[in-house]
């Protein structure tokens, strides 16, 4: 199947593709654009403005040295804990499913749930004062998909059922 594209919550674009590996191996994956170099300036220069402003009331140079520090560890943290590149959902027949999460630093979070400790698919919708955001699919226990999912479009209720 084609990638498709969806937008998430927030209206911001991502992308579901569907891979068909065998009659009993499917594979999602969910990705976002990557990070705009536009935002992280405007973010950057608003804090150092401010550290500037601050700097010029004081003239202690340690509110600059901690403005570079805040916004290097800010960027760093959020790159490596919040920003998630793409998700994939690899459903293997009788065996199980991974579910992989990518974030823009590079590190890689992978959990494998084997199908014998799998109840059930529950799909779980909120409602948000007249939004309704896309669909979570969960496992009982814990949430498969952290940051956002539209797998349905892809079958995966039958691929799940059909295993």
């Amino acid at each position: 199947m084609e990638d498709e594209a969806f937008s998430n919550l927030s209206g911001k674009p991502i992308s579901l593709a569907c891979q068909n590996h065998s009659s009993f191996c499917r594979e999602f994956t969910v990705s976002s654009p990557k990070m705009s170099i536009g935002k992280v300036m405007v973010y950057t220069c608003s804090v150092w403005l401010l550290a500037y402003a601050m700097f010029f009331f004081t003239q202690n140079t340690a509110v600059l040295s901690s403005a570079i520090l805040i916004t290097l560890a800010g960027m760093m943290l959020h790159i490596h804990f919040v920003k998630v590149d793409h998700e994939t959902l690899l459903v293997v027949g009788s065996l199980g499913i991974q579910v992989s999460s990518s974030y823009a630093s590079g590190r890689e979070v992978t959990t494998f749930i084997e199908m014998s400790r799998i109840k059930d698919i529950v799909i779980n919708e909120a409602v948000y004062l007249f939004k309704f955001p896309f669909l979570r699919l969960k496992q009982l226990v814990s949430p498969v998909f952290h940051s956002s999912s539209s797998l349905l479009s892809c079958g995966l209720l039958t691929a799940c059922r059909a295993s």
